[in-house]
């Protein structure tokens, strides 16, 4: 079954105009001269062939054309419909980005207030931290950075939101921001309210 496929491939890629048996052409065959086609012919022969370029300085001395009228023909778009912007549309007003710098100073600053008041209640031993993830962090100076964590992914939250296709989404991007600001400025009331 190869040598059959083999034999067909050979027998279908051999021209049909070519000789069957291979002579090799005699001496007086390849001593011949060749024929020279007289110069119409060969530009007749061939049409297809590109046109050749002119230069812009050409076109000046010859007097076919202004460079100006070539450099505005190269300039031409290919396309005439309009270019899609590459980001989508920004539903963000600039007074919405302000009231939103606005929160984001407002939840770190409640969660600052809430790492300090925390701190000083359970150095004072008025009390442990509640949050499993903010206990190994309690007793040192980090729990003021690790505070801030749940402020800064409700930032990029409420930022996401007030950039959304979704209609809905728009008109409550304030909420995770002033969500988080509550939450801490309410845990950080109650420890200030136990060690006074």
């Amino acid at each position: 079954m190869i040598f059959t496929a083999l034999a067909l491939f050979c027998c279908t890629t051999i021209a049909a105009d070519s000789p069957r048996n291979a002579a090799t052409p005699s001496s007086a065959e390849l001593k011949s001269t060749p024929v020279v086609l007289p110069a119409e012919g060969i530009n007749s022969a061939k049409t297809d062939a590109p046109k050749p370029k002119v230069s812009a300085s050409t076109n000046e001395e010859s007097g076919l054309g202004s460079s100006t009228e070539s450099a505005a023909a190269a300039i031409e778009p290919a396309l005439r419909a309009p270019i899609k912007p590459a980001m989508g549309e920004s539903y963000e007003t600039p007074r919405q980005r302000k009231i939103w710098y606005g929160l984001i100073a407002v939840s770190h600053g409640t969660a600052a207030f809430d790492a300090w008041t925390t701190r000083r209640a359970i150095t004072g031993g008025f009390g442990v931290e509640a949050n499993p993830l903010e206990r190994p962090f309690a007793n040192s100076g980090a729990i003021y950075a690790t505070t801030q964590v749940c402020p800064a992914l409700m930032d990029y939250v409420g930022r996401r939101m007030m950039r959304s296709s979704h209609s809905w989404m728009r008109r409550m991007w304030w909420v995770p921001q002033a969500a988080s600001a509550s939450f801490s400025f309410g845990a950080g009331i109650h420890n200030y309210t136990i060690v006074h």
